[in-house]
């Protein structure tokens, strides 16, 4: 599909005419071109980097309804959620898989197990399922070895989902690709041009050569994410967005054992932080905190967040004696959020918006789950500009369909195949038949079979060594320091692919060092502020600060009467929003 000639190719007909121009390679982005040529519109997508390369490389990984969403009473985006997430995980099984969570409850929460109780009933019944239950305290440790039994009440176990963020763009990409869209990478949205105060293209730039084309189409579909105010500026519009970070810790799972996302209130904050398995490592996140720098500069985590994170490890596993040694790797993401003047950042709305500018139509905002429901949210904004084609419809599939089994004369086990064909989807067969002795084997202390890197390196659109580690395999996060002890073999298998001299194969290595050192490595030890000592002091304030006897007998019978309102109230509202599902 990208093999060979192929930037060149989609250079020379770049400037088209399309009917839509999608600039953007983000998972909103990707959702965009793929409904877009559903509907039978000549579209393309460019992306001034790699694709996936912001914030949907960098999510928290989750597949989910969104459950703080409901203390902010957003049903709706709730309901959504749940049912994006229902359809993901039964179209993209080894891509979206279930994730089961741990919900702590600690004496002194806010909110306590009634209230998550009350949550996690109207959680399920938005998803037309039930599948949450609580466990005492000495059950709760059974389920969580290792956590913190300190004030420990029990906890709650409910379902979610997880994915590889990049690959699910990428799947989504190369799916449209497939049925007649285009799609390139690097390629860099310069300005627009305008004709009568209208938007009729863009003037783009190739970051690989240096080339500069233009490019025109019906309509331009600003999908830059945090980027986005930048193209709206180019109109006369306010900016808007507020670029927050999230940053990420990765551990080596022997190392914080976990079996499923264990969720908790951070002790300084209350905010709502996780712990959870991945790709055979452990993830734990993330912050929420306003991003000042440059956007087209690689995030990187901060030494404060780093002592946050830190912070929550120790509180819900102390026995562990988790040090900054024991990290493997970092990374941060920018979200774009929709600015509205709040204090806290974690109370800005993370609802997706759409505007349109003199002909130019902006998407930004919004969840990893939703993306689907988002492009077709685009196309019913533009409907009036294409009165040939019909309505997006919710029914169709967000993926295409694969098969499950493994094919005859396969050497795969099982569970290999069916996470190729997550990932990869009709691309999961040829990979496998481009592998070469040996390549069909698991790389150590992964997931991920040799024959992926040979693949991406042929045929995935790969331009630098940073696009293979970091976005078409997750081996330079999940391996130490980037991935290096495998470096030789990845030269191996991947430099005559991408026909990479011995020049430029070094470059590019010194390059993805040098990223991987800066960016998603630990700051310097000695700028790490201490989180020990605050945490003990939190700590020891929350237990000086225990209700009475009496005041807990007044605040459960409080409680009592308003969960009994509160649930009476909310079941009658579910019953009415779920009553017109359509299922699928």
């Amino acid at each position: 599909m990208w093999e060979n000639e192929w930037r060149k190719n989609i250079w020379h007909i770049i400037s088209g005419p399309w009917d839509v121009i999608v600039i953007g390679g983000g998972i909103t982005g990707a959702g965009i071109l793929r409904e877009a040529t559903r509907l039978g519109l000549h579209a393309l997508l460019v992306e001034q980097r790699d694709f996936a390369w912001g914030t949907s490389s960098r999510s928290s990984k989750l597949v989910h309804g969104g459950l703080r969403y409901l203390k902010e009473g957003k049903l709706t985006l709730t309901r959504e959620s749940v049912q994006e997430r229902q359809h993901l995980l039964h179209e993209g099984p080894g891509l979206i898989d279930p994730l089961g969570f741990l919900l702590t409850v600690y004496k002194g929460d806010s909110p306590g197990r009634w209230t998550y109780e009350m949550g996690l009933t109207v959680y399920d019944l938005l998803a037309l399922r039930w599948d949450h239950a609580y466990y005492s305290p000495q059950d709760f440790q059974l389920l969580a070895p290792h956590i913190s039994l300190d004030d420990l009440q029990g906890g709650f176990r409910f379902g979610d989902a997880q994915t590889d963020d990049a690959r699910l763009t990428m799947r989504v990409i190369r799916e449209a690709v497939a049925d007649g869209a285009t799609a390139i990478n690097y390629v860099k949205a310069d300005t627009l041009i305008m004709d009568r105060g209208e938007v009729m293209g863009v003037e783009l730039t190739n970051m690989m050569d240096g080339g500069q084309a233009k490019a025109y189409a019906r309509v331009v579909i600003n999908a830059t994410g945090a980027w986005a105010d930048i193209l709206r500026e180019h109109v006369g519009e306010m900016a808007h967005i507020r670029p927050l970070r999230g940053s990420h810790l990765i551990f080596p799972s022997w190392r914080l054992p976990v079996a499923q996302a264990v969720s908790f209130l951070h002790p300084f904050d209350h905010r709502p932080v996780f712990i959870f398995p991945w790709e055979k490592v452990t993830l734990v996140g993330t912050t929420d905190v306003d991003h000042g720098e440059a956007l087209d500069d690689e995030p990187r985590i901060s030494a404060g967040e780093v002592a946050y994170l830190m912070a929550a490890v120790d509180y819900q596993f102390p026995s562990l004696s988790i040090s900054l040694g024991d990290v493997v790797s970092t990374y941060a993401g920018v979200r774009p959020v929709i600015g509205t003047g709040k204090l806290d950042p974690s109370e800005e709305s993370r609802d997706h918006v759409i505007w349109e500018d003199h002909g130019m139509v902006t998407v930004t905002g919004g969840k990893l789950t939703t993306f689907r429901l988002i492009a077709l949210d685009v196309l019913k904004a533009i409907l009036h500009i294409f009165p040939e084609i019909p309505e997006p419809s919710h029914d169709m599939p967000v993926l295409n369909q694969v098969n499950q089994k493994v094919p005859p004369g396969y050497d795969l086990h099982e569970a290999i195949w069916r996470r190729l064909q997550g990932r990869y989807g009709a691309d999961a067969g040829p990979l496998v038949k481009a592998a070469q002795a040996g390549e069909l084997e698991l790389i150590s202390g992964t997931d991920t079979i040799w024959a992926e890197l040979r693949w991406a390196a042929r045929d995935e659109g790969v331009c630098h060594l940073d696009d293979l580690l970091l976005r078409r395999t997750r081996l330079g996060l999940i391996l130490p320091r980037g991935a290096e002890t495998i470096t030789p073999m990845v030269e191996a298998i991947c430099q005559a692919e991408l026909g990479w001299s011995d020049g430029r194969w070094k470059k590019e290595l010194a390059d993805y060092q040098s990223l991987i050192a800066c960016c998603y490595s630990l700051p310097k030890n000695e700028s790490i502020p201490d989180w020990k000592g605050p945490l003990l002091e939190v700590l020891k304030q929350r237990k000086a600060s225990q209700p009475s006897r009496r005041q807990k007998i007044i605040r459960r019978s409080s409680l009592t009467a308003a969960v009994a309102l509160f649930i009476a109230a909310i079941l009658l509202l579910i019953w009415r929003l779920i009553k017109p599902i359509k299922r699928v």
